[in-house]
């Protein structure tokens, strides 16, 4: 943590989006050790990936930011609901972007062949690699926050921040396989279908330097930049991973539960005690 407060916010955006990127290409990396995935261990892997990001919504972001709205002598309540509420219709406008009917007609189709199949994969390639972006918006944010606070505060700012990328990087694994696998049973080589893989995250490193860039330049957004990546975090954890740890285990959702009660447990007991 002491390396980190010498770093400027932009430099550990880059840090901690890099993990993120990481986790993507380590979770494409099991295509090297399996050609397929047991549906529970991905429901598992989704549900706790949500469940971290539940916990640190609030324990790391957003307790934070209604603390500093208060010192900062605004309306808590309003400052927190707006910024939750602008990160939440964020990433709901970016995922307008994301071809998702399409997906789910394909998904639907019990006739796939070996082309469509790897159309469907590339189309789930193209999704991931759009919706990472406001994900590594997200993660830079929250590390810009910590450019106008001292002491403390900026120790605690960056602890919040990093559990964002934590988060963000647990529920990349998972998505790094849903990429690479399907790829290589459709036909394609291990090695391409890693570098498809890790490919959809590479845009967050980017995107993470220009939310730690923009949020930097002005102290008064601090705990709107908070409350924003919180929002955007629920917005993933209610859109994209809960619904895909269920969809893995239709009849035995328990992993799916099992997944989330894990995740947030330990993301609290971590929050809590490093707090």
């Amino acid at each position: 943590m002491s390396l980190m407060t010498h770093l400027a916010p932009w430099q550990m955006a880059l840090l901690a989006t890099l993990f993120t990127w990481g986790m993507t290409a380590l979770g494409a990396g099991l295509v090297f050790f399996f050609k397929t995935i047991r549906s529970y261990a991905l429901a598992i892997m989704y549900g706790f990936a949500a469940g971290v990001m539940i916990a640190a919504s609030f324990w790391s972001l957003l307790d934070p930011a209604i603390a500093l709205a208060e010192k900062q002598g605004k309306t808590a309540w309003m400052v927190v609901a707006s910024g939750f509420v602008l990160g939440g219709v964020f990433l709901y406008l970016a995922d307008k972007l994301i071809p998702s009917l399409c997906l789910k007609r394909s998904k639907q189709s019990s006739n796939f062949g070996t082309e469509n199949q790897l159309r469907r994969t590339i189309l789930l390639v193209f999704s991931i690699t759009l919706h990472n972006i406001p994900e590594g918006l997200a993660v830079g944010v929250a590390f810009g926050a910590a450019a106008n606070a001292a002491g403390a505060q900026q120790a605690g700012i960056i602890l919040a921040a990093t559990t964002v990328a934590i988060g963000i990087g647990l529920q990349n694994f998972p998505e790094g396989a849903a990429v690479s696998i399907p790829l290589r049973q459709s036909g394609m080589s291990r090695f391409r279908a890693f570098m498809y893989g890790q490919a959809s995250g590479i845009v967050e490193p980017v995107a993470g330097i220009l939310g730690a860039v923009l949020v930097s330049s002005v102290t008064s957004i601090l705990p709107y930049a908070l409350a924003f990546a919180a929002g955007a975090m629920i917005y993933v954890a209610c859109k994209e991973l809960i619904p895909e740890a269920h969809a893995r285990t239709a009849e035995q959702s328990h992993w799916a539960i099992l997944g989330v009660m894990a995740g947030f447990t330990l993301m609290m007991i971590l929050d809590v005690a490093l707090g």
